[in-house]
């Protein structure tokens, strides 16, 4: 089946010369902060974790986001979710390859990853995250790939493939659990120290994860015969939008709890978020006008979402998933593991701007993981409507 990814129209075949791009100039800039250094880009003393881990955080929230589709179609026997799964299992795994690739570049150097499995430590969360992310990557390439080629064959998939998808439904929320305990974890640090971090993380990725499924099932609508049918758009609308009501009930229980108590170290971090913080004389509000556009563009995308899928109209769907993803990745993305830094545990104030390099380098890896999506999503959709036809 490998070689139906080779074939293509015109547009396909631009869209992966330019992914292929940017790849290169991801490549060029992360050469030279391999030479240089992690001084190549905006992190710092105060601000360890930049743009990389961000970015890590919240694709693994687009990884675990597929068991939205997996468990009513494996679980529950929901047909009509027949055509998506299949594309939720690939989504995974071009989000689980993007959360390693981020964080080779965030150690500096990569070799550095051996150190995870030549001397284990069990109680460090880091080592759980290794673990849980592989193993994930893992089910999901075993299991997408043998449904698909058994689907290629004409025959229902073996029943041996059936004990690893039921283990990659808990294993999807795994993945996100442990990284949320990788923040809750750190007690010096009080934006993050909140025992309702992981249901948040969760409840986040069960909307951005489906939302990019949606506006990726609406591209492909427009531009191949693959359509994945209107009972599941439909139900995929409900599932995004009480995910993303969690979410953000979830966000004014914090809020609530911040402000109500008067907890200084949850309050200051809200602050510099929302408002900007005050410290020697100076007004830090960098993330300000992102963390404001983050909540105004996610409380406009629900009703949003509502209404698109009782007007039948595409292109407010697809404008309601793009709103809420990017909130949500703000939200995720920028806000939480950044605004985490502010202030520091001497309470002192380092903002942080990422470099241009650090920007290329991200922008390279995103690339890279859309040309592994490209490519999965090439073979799967040709399988499906030669099968079909």
């Amino acid at each position: 089946m490998l070689e139906k990814a080779l074939k293509g129209s015109f547009l396909y075949k631009g869209w992966m010369a330019f992914l292929l791009l940017l790849i290169g100039v991801g490549v060029l800039c992360y050469s030279q902060q391999y030479q240089y250094g992690l001084g190549y880009t905006g992190m710092s003393r105060d601000v360890s974790w930049g743009l990389y881990i961000s970015q890590f955080t919240f694709l693994v929230g687009v990884a675990a986001g597929g068991l939205m589709l997996v468990l009513p179609y494996y679980i529950h026997d929901y047909k009509a979710f027949g055509r998506i799964t299949i594309l939720g299992e690939f989504m995974a795994i071009g989000a689980v390859a993007m959360c390693l690739m981020f964080i080779l570049a965030d150690l500096g150097q990569p070799i550095r990853a051996l150190n995870v499995m030549l001397h284990p430590t069990p109680n460090s969360m880091l080592f759980w995250d290794m673990i849980v992310l592989n193993v994930y990557l893992i089910l999901n390439v075993l299991c997408g790939w043998v449904v698909l080629h058994s689907h290629y064959k004409g025959v229902k998939y073996p029943k041996w493939i059936k004990p690893f998808i039921y283990l990659s439904i808990p294993w999807a929320i795994s993945i996100h659990t442990v990284t949320a305990f990788l923040y809750c974890g750190l007690p010096g640090r009080h934006f993050w120290l909140t025992a309702i971090l992981a249901p948040r993380f969760l409840a986040s990725a069960f909307a951005a994860g489906p939302s990019l499924l949606m506006i990726i099932a609406m591209v492909l609508k427009r531009t191949t015969k693959f359509d994945i049918g209107r009972t599941a758009q439909d139900k995929l609308v409900t599932i995004i939008g009480y995910a993303a009501l969690m979410n953000f009930f979830f966000v004014a229980c914090e809020v609530f709890v911040a402000y109500y108590s008067n907890l200084p170290g949850h309050m200051h971090t809200l602050d510099y978020l929302f408002f900007g913080l005050e410290h020697d004389g100076h007004v830090y509000n960098n993330l300000v006008p992102f963390m404001r556009f983050s909540m105004a563009a996610g409380l406009i995308a629900i009703p949003m979402l509502f209404l698109s899928r009782s007007k039948k109209s595409d292109g407010m769907l697809v404008a309601a998933c793009a709103l809420l993803f990017v909130s949500l990745w703000i939200d995720k993305g920028l806000g939480l593991v950044l605004g985490g830094f502010v202030p520091n545990m001497m309470n002192q104030v380092t903002e942080y701007y990422p470099s241009l390099g650090e920007i290329c380098i991200t922008i390279g890896v995103w690339s890279a993981g859309f040309f592994i999506l490209s490519l999965l999503y090439k073979i799967a959709i040709t399988v499906t409507l030669e099968t079909e036809a």
